[in-house]
C-alpha cells in the first residue's frame, strides 16, 4: 500500500496494490501492518456503509471531546468527492481541507485523524462508501460545520441549486462560530 501525505497533518491517501487477472481483481484495503510501518497506530472498531445518490452531500460531521474519531474512508462503487477540514484550534492549517476524488475504479482510500471534520459530495449516478472509525459512535457528541461556509471555499464539484443536502447540515455553524472541541 502507498501512504501519501497531504498539506493536512495526520490526513494520508492511500493506494493499495490492486492484483488484476481474468477473474477481476483483488486487494488489500487495510493491514494493521502496514498503518504501522507508516508510523500509523490505530485500532479501529466500527465500519459504517452509506448508499446515495447523485448530488448528495453528506457532512460535514465529526464527533467531540473524548469520542473524537478518526477515520479510514473508501468507495466500494461509485465516484465521490472527499473532503477532511480541519478543525483543531492550534493546528497551522485549521480551516483548511482537503479535497480527494475517491472511487471504485481508483480504489484510494483517504485516513482523516481526530480532529476533522469530514464529508463528502457523490459525482456518479450512485455511492457505496465505507469507513472505519477508531472510536464508537456517540449522539450526544454530535458536531458539524455548514457545508457551504464560504470561509471554507469547498468546491463540491456540484451545482449546489440542486444539491442533495439535509437542512441540518447548512445549519451547522459556519467556522467563525465553530466552539472549540479539540
Amino acid at each position: 500500500m502507498i501512504f501519501t501525505k497531504t498539506e493536512l497533518e495526520g490526513v494520508y491517501i492511500l493506494e493499495p496494490r490492486v492484483f488484476t487477472d481474468s477473474r477481476g481483481y483483488f486487494f488489500e484495503s487495510y493491514n494493521e501492518q502496514e498503518f504501522k510501518n507508516n508510523g500509523l497506530n490505530y485500532t479501529f472498531v466500527q465500519d459504517n456503509q452509506s448508499f446515495s445518490k447523485y448530488g448528495t452531500i453528506r457532512g460535514l460531521h465529526f464527533q467531540k471531546g473524548t469520542h473524537a474519531q478518526a477515520k479510514l474512508v473508501r468507495i466500494i462503487s461509485g465516484e465521490v468527492l472527499d473532503v477532511a477540514v480541519d478543525i483543531r484550534r492550534n493546528s497551522p492549517t485549521y480551516g483548511k481541507h482537503v479535497a480527494v476524488k475517491l472511487s471504485g475504479e481508483n480504489q484510494k482510500q483517504l485516513l482523516i485523524p481526530r480532529g476533522f471534520a469530514h464529508g463528502f459530495s457523490v459525482l456518479s449516478d450512485t455511492a457505496v462508501f465505507t469507513y472505519k472509525c477508531d472510536n464508537f459512535y456517540c449522539k450526544e457528541a454530535e458536531g458539524g460545520l455548514c457545508v457551504n461556509d464560504p470561509a471554507l471555499g469547498i468546491d463540491w464539484q456540484i451545482d449546489m441549486s440542486k444539491a442533495n443536502v439535509l437542512e441540518r447540515d447548512l445549519n451547522h455553524p459556519l467556522l467563525k462560530d465553530l466552539e472549540p472541541c479539540f
